[in-house]
């Protein structure tokens, strides 16, 4: 039983989920003074992150080599850096460590209930006044109790409800070998010495099929669009988004036609291994979509372990017919890489807005057609940087709204925002409930931080403490530069801002080589914050390409 409660003067928030999303929405909570009491209907925190043999109804799963695709300095909490002896990308364990690290450092589980599910979650008949909900939970010997709530942030996850499109391939009732959706998939052991397609080219998709590729007889990889595929690892050997996810490179794509920018991005890529010779070549242009985190994909479709293929058209018995014709015999098993829908049933179904059951959300967070803004849905977006950081966001300024610090606009207001973002997605997702989920991410974060009032003034800081300046503009949009001023300031920013290539370096410091006479590396990643710098390196990467193009 929970205790008795008693009289406070904080609002008190129901935070369901344990997870990144509902963690750092505790916090965000106790910074602005309210009451968070988190449910979680699992045993522990992690949520997606939290690896378990067998997957559970209704529950995130990964497989048990999950790496993630951002490194530890774009995707870690704005206030608390990973420890700089951890690798730049973690593996599934090594991520759970640390946000077991930042639950311990701020104190949260205290304020978590677990084996608790969320029943259900409906407004109060005097709601339009006090804005309060009446939650329902039930704990692990099914013992219900209702809760009153001044405001709901809702951090259940995203990848919950697998899709499985076997309506879409005539036969697959013929099919003797296994059939599983990649969250049942997690580790290669069941399929050592067969033969195996993997359906969708995702990053889930890329992961278990090279994964696989290693074990099996040999492995295809079925898609219908394909994919452009690019490493975590760039010039020099650095990490991915720490090079691409700055504001200068934002600014300057942002300048160039998108036509010659996707031309320039592509030729780049098809320089590291042509995407049409290794039957990867995406029907879509390199911006309009996500491009898929690999790797390893190009080494094993060389070594001929692992086959790209078009659509599966069909299934006779254990043989597969693909759309450009070709077949292939003596298929064990099937594995559908085919995405996730979201569902939180608990929610009134007022919200949801078509049959498709899509939530029409202000800024991916707020649903317009409460009266009262006491509601929140954090982590239901997709974008190509990292999602904590920008969830964290989300939820500084939930917390805000929700205490009275921060005002949403008319609802007519944010239904034609949202309408124009659904809109400027369509031609690349034509489905409105996928364009709908789709942020750019530096804009975006930028937007929620402006609300917080903690976007970087780039021009004061150039001239009040230009060292930070020059990083926090050319070099990586980490997140702390979200803590340096405004609500939730943290002192130790700026400094973990000066010394985030220190950290990149750390882990890889295992060998010990003399220094050079001239600039190290972190010397020459210090200077690169100079714009001469950057845009002559980018004028380095671009003019060639037309030099030598046809």
């Amino acid at each position: 039983m929970f205790p008795v409660q008693t009289l406070s003067m904080a609002k008190r928030v129901a935070v369901i989920g344990a997870g990144s999303s509902g963690l750092t929405s505790i916090k965000c909570c106790l910074d602005e003074g309210l009451e968070p009491v988190c449910f979680e209907s699992s045993d522990d925190i992690g949520g997606l992150w939290k690896f378990k043999e067998q997957p559970e109804a209704d529950r995130c799963s990964i497989y048990r080599s999950v790496i993630v695709n951002t490194s530890k300095e774009m995707m870690c909490y704005s206030d608390f850096p990973m420890p700089d002896h951890f690798p730049n990308y973690v593996n599934n364990s090594t991520l759970l460590q640390y946000i077991r690290l930042y639950a311990g450092h701020f104190n949260l589980l205290k304020h978590i209930h677990f084996q608790t599910t969320v029943r259900s979650v409906r407004q109060r008949p005097d709601f339009s006044n006090s804005g309060q909900w009446e939650v329902v939970t039930v704990d692990r010997d099914g013992r219900e109790e209702t809760h009153v709530f001044d405001g709901v942030l809702v951090c259940a996850g995203f990848y919950t409800q697998p899709i499985k499109p076997l309506s879409d391939f005539p036969g697959i009732d013929t099919f003797p070998g296994t059939i599983i959706h990649s969250w049942e998939y997690k580790d290669s052991d069941p399929y050592l010495g067969k033969r195996v397609v993997v359906i969708g080219i995702g990053n889930s998709g890329g992961d278990i099929a090279v994964e696989l590729s290693r074990v099996c007889e040999k492995t295809f990889l079925s898609t219908r669009k394909g994919a452009w595929v690019i490493g975590r690892v760039v010039d020099r050997g650095l990490p991915l988004d720490m090079m691409m996810m700055t504001r200068a490179r934002d600014l300057f794509y942002w300048l160039l036609p998108r036509a010659l920018l996707n031309l320039i991005l592509e030729r780049i890529l098809n320089q590291r291994f042509d995407h049409k010779l290794y039957g990867l070549q995406p029907v879509h242009r390199i911006l309009d979509q996500h491009v898929v985190i690999n790797d390893d994909l190009p080494g094993r479709i060389l070594l001929g372990d692992l086959a790209m293929k078009s659509n599966v058209q069909k299934f006779q018995g254990s043989t597969v017919f693909f759309d450009d014709g070709t077949v292939e015999e003596k298929i064990d098993a099937m594995i559908l890489c085919t995405g996730y829908d979201y569902k939180f049933p608990f929610l009134p179904t007022s919200l949801s807005s078509g049959s498709d059951g899509d939530l029409k959300l202000y800024r991916r967070i707020f649903p317009p057609s409460l009266e009262r803004p006491t509601l929140a849905i954090l982590g239901l977006f997709q974008t190509k940087g990292a999602i904590m950081p920008a969830v964290e966001l989300q939820a500084r300024w939930a917390s805000r709204v929700i205490a009275g610090l921060n005002h949403l606009p008319p609802a007519e207001k944010m239904n034609k925002s949202i309408e124009k973002d659904v809109q400027a997605n369509l031609k690349s997702y034509p489905s409105p409930k996928l364009a709908a989920l789709q942020v750019d991410h530096i804009p975006y974060i930028d937007s929620i931080a402006k609300e917080v009032g903690v976007r970087p003034n780039i021009a004061w800081l150039l001239l009040k403490d230009p060292a930070v300046g020059l990083r926090v503009f050319f070099g990586p949009c980490s997140p702390y530069q979200f803590r340096l001023n405004g609500p939730g300031h943290w002192s130790g920013a700026r400094q973990a801002i000066l010394t985030q290539w220190d950290r990149v370096a750390k882990p890889m410091k295992t060998r010990s080589i003399p220094e050079p006479s001239s600039f190290g590396l972190i010397s020459w990643l210090g200077l690169s914050g100079g714009a001469a710098l950057i845009f002559a390196l980018m004028a380095m990467q671009i003019i060639p390409l037309f030099l030598n193009s046809d």
